[in-house]
């Protein structure tokens, strides 16, 4: 780059008969000589009602600056005759579009300034003509990415600005050509030095990002940054976080988990395929079918602790149809991978109880019997991942259990699988109500006249409307358990059944939590009512009476009553049991009949009653 050693004249076009002729009327220029000897001609033109370049600039002018115009566009090769230009300012323009060919004939061209204007692309390729270029201010522009390709033609650069624009990231190729400057001067081939300006961008702090913040980490001798504290901008929890202070992780394309690969299930059951996949950042997860075919299903979409992205699609109520290949994808920006998932779909077996008891299902004839006998009350599948907890009291071995798919069904009116002891313990529940205690739990309560200390009771559950219920067992001799973990403001549906039997209509119940909760709250709200009202009510009364026995015993011992008393209560008698079983008299001695008067009487003669072991019953007179 030239250097001027002064001026040694300047002349305004104006008062030069020559240079009056070739300087466009809407703009100013001046000459001065470098040290060399030779001219360098400066145009300068500041028309706020300019709209295209100016066409008769001088060949000679080294330098050119088109400031605070109404220039929009380039369009073609505007300045091909200035075969010596080297400096081309254009900043502060509303230039929103430069053509291919902007740069052409600038051979000699080193500074090329385009700032605060409003480019949302850049020619990149355009560079090519202009191989001498040193300098690129972009800086204060709408430029939304710097493409990889880029990389190519601004290896000769050492200033480069691209501050102040809505850069998200920059390609890994742009810094593989930066690289070099991290090993020092002496490398042949590369420039001695860059400054970069990257301030003011709304960074994106992601994996793509990892490159760009570990260059920055490295000193290196022949980098400058305008500003090096550079910040994130999203997302949200990272916004305004410096580049230094961040720790993130390497890009990888999404690598799918081994799994099950061949499901067999029985029809009408429930199926659940799970698929999971680790990548950074985490992979999109997706199913469809092999055929082409709907799904029919619902999705679900979960990340563990580890960081893996587990997808799992639901499939109730399977039929011959659902048979066939399932695809799940993995997808992020570096790539997708899929796995293939064989379900087939089996006729259904009778499955038996835990205990071993067969469950006999009801028999009927006809198309009405056949479609009753179907109709499914209960069914169970393995949960994933926990709803809820049940609570019974002291917790006990295998309270809850997970069970194979197994269908209850209904018996039909008037037909009979089972003998008459069975149908009695099918039918010993009689009574079930919900009691509610918060917006999360509920307690049952059943009543069973009938049952022994020893019989067992399932409990099912479900949210009303799915067929997949949850099974607990009872302690021997409970009535009661307390469900946890629900879901507010949802609809239930629970049964209460002795093990090994079904649960029937009248043994099942349907309450909502936000219903049981504002019941029970209404029914508390009477009852503290109820008792105010009462004791407002009763008070009065309670305290009359005792305030009248308290002054007739203070009578009675004002005039001497206690002899007589003494007297009466030396008599008193005692009928009990011997040790052989007969009727015998007891006599109580003064002191007895003092401890009878006294306050504690009442918890005394209960301990009297003692004797050994052995509860005597006892009459007073």
């Amino acid at each position: 780059m030239r250097v001027a050693v002064g001026m040694l004249w300047l002349l305004a076009l104006g008062g030069h008969p020559q240079a009056r002729g070739s300087c466009p009327s809407q703009c100013s220029c001046s000459l001065h000589i470098l040290g060399d000897g030779s001219k360098a001609r400066t145009v300068v033109c500041r028309d706020p009602d300019m709209t295209l370049p100016p066409a008769a600039v001088p060949p000679d002018t080294s330098r050119l600056r088109l400031e605070r115009t109404a220039i929009r566009r380039l369009p073609g090769e505007p300045f091909r005759p200035l075969g010596r230009l080297e400096q081309l300012w254009l900043p502060y323009n509303a230039l929103g579009e430069l053509g291919a060919l902007v740069l052409r004939g600038l051979r000699r061209l080193r500074e090329l300034r385009l700032p605060g204007n409003r480019l949302a692309a850049f020619p990149w390729a355009a560079l090519r003509d202009a191989p001498q270029l040193r300098l690129l201010d972009l800086q204060a522009n709408c430029l939304a990415a710097v493409p990889p390709e880029a990389a190519r033609f601004l290896r000769n650069l050492t200033f480069l600005d691209l501050s102040s624009n809505q850069l998200l990231r920059l390609p890994q190729e742009l810094l593989a050509a930066w690289a070099p400057l991290q090993t020092g001067p002496s490398v042949p081939g590369h420039r001695a030095r860059l400054v970069l300006g990257l301030q003011d961008n709304p960074w994106v702090c992601d994996c793509r990002l990892h490159d760009l913040v570990r260059f920055l980490e490295v000193w290196a001798p022949n980098l400058a940054f305008i500003e090096a504290r550079l910040r994130c901008a999203s997302p949200r929890s990272l916004a305004g976080v410096a580049f230094s202070q961040l720790e993130l992780r390497k890009c990888q394309s999404p690598e799918l988990r081994p799994g099950v690969a061949n499901i067999r299930s029985p029809l009408g059951s429930t199926v659940l395929l799970r698929c999971g996949a680790t990548g950074v950042p985490g992979p999109e997860m997706s199913w469809r079918r092999a055929s082409g075919h709907p799904l029919n299903g619902t999705v679900h979409q979960e990340v563990s602790s580890d960081g893996t992205s587990w997808t799992l699609l639901g499939l109730p109520a399977v039929s011959h149809v659902d048979s066939g290949d399932y695809v799940c994808q993995a997808k992020n920006f570096l790539g997708a991978s899929e796995t293939l998932i064989s379900l087939v779909v089996t006729e259904p077996q009778t499955s038996t109880e835990h205990g071993g008891t067969q469950g006999a299902l009801w028999t009927g004839e006809g198309a009405e019997a056949a479609a009753y006998n179907n109709k499914l009350v209960a069914r169970h599948v393995p949960h994933i991942p926990e709803l809820a907890v049940l609570a019974t009291g002291p917790p006990v071995p295998n309270v809850k259990e997970e069970l194979a798919l197994q269908h209850f069904q209904m018996g039909a009116p008037g037909k009979r699988s089972e003998g008459q002891a069975g149908l009695q313990e099918a039918r010993m529940v009689t009574y079930l109500k919900v009691v509610g205690d918060t917006y999360h739990s509920v307690t049952l309560v059943w009543k069973a006249p009938q049952a022994r200390n020893t019989t067992m009771f399932s409990v099912l559950y479900a949210v009303f409307g799915q067929r997949d219920m949850r099974r607990v067992m009872v302690q021997p001799g409970k009535t009661s358990i307390t469900i946890h973990g629900l879901e507010p403001k949802t609809k239930y549906v629970a049964c209460v059944c002795v093990r090994g039997f079904g649960p029937r209509k009248e043994q099942c119940i349907i309450f909502s939590t936000d219903e049981v909760v504002d019941a029970e709250a209404t029914q508390r709200l009477i009852n503290v009512v109820v008792i105010s009202v009462a004791t407002v009510i009763a008070l009065p009364l309670t305290l009359l009476v005792c305030c009248s026995a308290v002054q007739r015993r203070c009578r009675k011992c004002h005039t001497g009553g206690t002899a007589e008393a003494t007297g009466a209560y030396v008599n008193l008698e005692r009928l009990g049991h011997s040790e052989d079983g007969s009727e015998e008299l007891f006599r109580h001695s003064l002191s007895e009949v003092d401890r009878l008067l006294s306050a504690r009487s009442s918890l005394d003669s209960q301990a009297l009653g003692v004797r050994g072991s052995r509860r005597i019953n006892e009459y007073f007179c």
